[in-house]
């Protein structure tokens, strides 16, 4: 079974051997024992990955295989969608489509 955690780092590093720039923000543990991501403004839902390649754009919300989507990532998507961004939801069931759509 692959985690979600995997499946990003799976992504990441086939984007980048096929020359995409690649964007990821990391959530971090706080003294609190909870997991955060700092950011400004509407963070919330805002894809997993960007990537860009020439003229090309992409924004995707990796998942594993049971994660579910949740509305402010349906948001975001639909947001940079029409901004022109390809937009996804890749599970690691859609690894070899992918793969194509990064080639």
């Amino acid at each position: 079974r692959v985690t979600e955690a995997d499946w990003t780092r799976q992504v990441i590093d086939a984007a980048q051997k096929l020359g995409w720039k690649s964007f990821h923000a990391r959530p971090a543990l706080t003294a609190a024992g909870e997991w955060r991501t700092a950011v400004q403004g509407d963070g919330a839902g805002f894809p997993d990955i960007i990537l860009a390649r020439g003229e090309r754009m992409i924004a995707a919300e990796l998942k594993s295989e049971g994660g579910r989507v949740m509305p402010a990532q349906e948001e975001w998507l639909l947001a940079l969608a029409l901004a022109g961004a390809e937009t996804y939801i890749w599970r690691p069931s859609d690894k070899e489509e992918v793969w194509k759509c990064l080639e």
